[in-house]
């Protein structure tokens, strides 16, 4: 989830989009809705690299029912630095290129994501990225050298079209994805299909859904609500969340690994 109050924290003035303020009372009302406790704060693109929003978010709660994923310069911020943030609860380095629609070549892509590897390899921390499914391909190539935990936003964010196939593997990318989760050190977030989706019901990505849930859902898929749903903001998750639950069935302890475990083994929260 994220939080964002642009009257208070400005905006990053490369920012493509300004939402409505969303602040951690409104984070912590909507989560308790929905009957989760604790929380992972993200950066969103919106503030760049200044995490002074979600820093003070991770100050009110402390860092036992919290963590962050923060958005830095590898090449500028100090070791002193990552530990700070470390004390205060962060655990991950979030790259994303989907929101602003950067592009990079491979060499580029590795090149940084081996400075963020670099940089948060010594306190354990989580890479994670928002990219493209097109771009797993290049991912699985750079991913098994990096020597961190790895997480993929969004379900890889796959691109459909109304033709496409019902197939998961017949989508760009797809299969990559389910090699880097069979390999064990990559994660994929399962979370916001209405960033990817181009049906009024969301079930075209039901097959990649299902498909990752029977692979990888009792050990590296891991909820997130996204909320509060930048771009996107009013919608009501919960039908989703109905979805996936029934999805489940009655494996209790999918729901459990899905909702909680999963996410306490990426983020290293001790049990």
């Amino acid at each position: 989830m994220h939080v964002v109050d642009p009257d208070r924290y400005p905006l990053d003035p490369a920012a493509v989009y300004r939402p409505r303020a969303h602040s951690l009372y409104d984070a912590l009302s909507f989560e308790s809705s929905v009957c989760l406790d604790n929380v992972v704060i993200v950066q969103p693109s919106i503030y760049g690299h200044d995490n002074s929003c979600l820093l003070n978010a991770l100050r009110k709660l402390g860092s036992r029912r919290a963590r962050g994923v923060v958005s830095f310069d590898p090449a500028t911020t100090s070791a002193v630095q990552l530990r700070q943030w470390h004390a205060m609860g962060v655990r991950g380095a979030r790259l994303n290129l989907k929101s602003s629609d950067t592009a990079m070549d491979p060499a580029q892509l590795e090149s940084i994501l081996t400075q963020y590897a670099d940089a948060v390899r010594p306190l354990g921390w989580v890479v994670q990225v928002y990219v493209p499914m097109s771009l797993v391909d290049v991912l699985e190539m750079i991913v098994p050298r990096l020597g961190v935990r790895f997480c993929i936003d969004h379900l890889g964010h796959p691109c459909f079209d109304k033709a496409s196939s019902r197939d998961p593997y017949q989508l760009r990318g797809f299969p990559a994805l389910v090699r880097l989760l069979q390999a064990g050190q990559t994660f994929v977030k399962l979370s916001a299909p209405y960033r990817t989706s181009v049906a009024d019901n969301h079930n075209d990505i039901e097959p990649v859904t299902r498909e990752l849930l029977r692979l990888a859902g009792k050990s590296r898929l891991v909820f997130g609500t996204d909320w509060p749903h930048t771009r996107f903001e009013g919608l009501d998750i919960r039908p989703w969340m109905e979805t996936v639950l029934d999805w489940c069935g009655d494996d209790e302890y999918l729901i459990q690994r899905l909702f909680k475990n999963n996410a306490e083994e990426l983020w290293g929260v001790e049990a």
